[in-house]
């Protein structure tokens, strides 16, 4: 047989095959690290979901289902959420004629705290009330 018919037969080299491995291995790591980084963003989006809807829910109860007061209350949710509900009387110095006074209500939900990246939310807002 001519040269060209056993170069043709031949095959792949070792070297040939061990850069192959290495650019498929690198591929892998780099897909590897997209998708573990999707999943951890869609964990931590979840619980700003969830913690959004307890503030949510803790701030449309205030005022309604208890009474607009001032003072501090606080919970835990699902054994994970610990929140705060925080009601204060605000400087109504240019109410003084008016019969209703503002509250400022602050509504604080956080998580993960044991850890070094722990989260929290917190919603504010302004309610009026009849004066005493």
């Amino acid at each position: 047989m001519n040269n060209k018919a056993i170069k043709a037969n031949q095959g792949f080299s070792l070297l040939e095959i061990l850069v192959a491995f290495t650019i498929m291995a690198v591929s892998l790591g780099i897909v590897l690290k997209i998708f573990s980084s999707g999943v951890n963003t869609a964990v931590i989006s979840e619980d700003y979901i969830i913690a959004t809807q307890i503030a949510e829910s803790l701030m449309a109860k205030t005022g309604v289902e208890e009474p607009l007061e001032e003072g501090e209350t606080t919970g835990l949710e699902d054994d994970k959420y610990q929140w705060s509900v925080k009601i204060e009387n605000m400087d109504n110095s240019d109410l003084a004629d008016s019969t209703v006074e503002l509250m400022d209500i602050e509504v604080k939900v956080g998580w993960d705290f044991e850890q070094q990246n722990g989260r929290m939310i917190e919603l504010n807002t302004v309610r009026t009330r009849q004066k005493e």
